[in-house]
């Protein structure tokens, strides 16, 4: 029997950049054997797209039209544009800057809507993102949304550029940890916020592993609650 989108289960989870919510997210899926999303590899692919075409990121009509047509694929962990293997280069720094600047047009954020839904499929998906639990699966079973200090998200993404190779400036991470929180959580459509219902999630202290059980046990009870 095929289940109707609104009967497969979704995990919600949301929370600012470097906050662990796509590691989280990745192994809770892995645990029950649902579908991911990685909402967030959207915006940058849409970023991405824009500055090798020389497109300004400020031109709401051009960058829509390039996140509707994206061709975008997600294969083996690894995520191609086009013929192009960009897993890499959609998580350098001017990237995720470009990505939060997009990502604060509305009608990119309408072009991008109905791809994001559409990876609801059986057996269930675990969603990361900033709007997840309150715009895009508003009705999933269970919401999170991590956050953790700028300092701290600072220095995990400082950890993975150095261990990578690339130079970092830990005082430069944390302004623009902050700069991006403000413009995500100021912008017009589909603000960072926790949806009202979401379980909150302070991993400043908190280690993966932690965290990914209490999203499981979040879910458990949730669950429990619709039988």
């Amino acid at each position: 029997m095929t289940l109707s989108p609104v009967n497969i289960p979704v995990i919600a989870i949301d929370g600012p950049s470097a906050s662990g919510k796509g590691t989280v997210a990745e192994r809770v899926a892995a645990v029950l054997g649902f579908h991911f999303l990685d909402s967030g590899a959207l915006y940058r692919l849409t970023a991405l797209s824009a500055m090798k075409q020389g497109v300004a990121l400020d031109n709401e009509a051009a960058v829509a039209q390039l996140a509707a047509t994206l061709p975008a694929t997600f294969h083996d962990g690894a995520v191609w544009l086009a013929e192009e293997n960009v897993t890499d280069a959609i998580r350098a720094e001017a990237v995720g800057e470009g990505a939060s600047k997009v990502a604060a047009l509305p009608t990119v954020r309408a072009a991008l809507l109905d791809r994001q839904r559409a990876y609801r499929q059986a057996p269930g998906l675990v969603a990361d993102g900033r709007d997840m639990g309150t715009v895009v699966f508003a009705d999933a079973v269970a919401k999170v949304f991590l956050t953790a200090s700028a300092e701290a998200r600072a220095e995990r993404r400082y950890k993975q550029l150095i261990e990578k190779g690339n130079s970092a400036n830990l005082p430069n991470l944390v302004a623009d940890m902050q700069a991006r929180d403000a413009r995500d959580t100021a912008r017009a459509v589909a603000p960072l916020k926790p949806a009202p219902d979401a379980l909150l999630l302070d991993t400043t202290r908190m280690g993966i592993e932690s965290a990914v059980q209490a999203v499981l046990a979040h879910y458990a009870v949730c669950n429990a609650r619709l039988m």
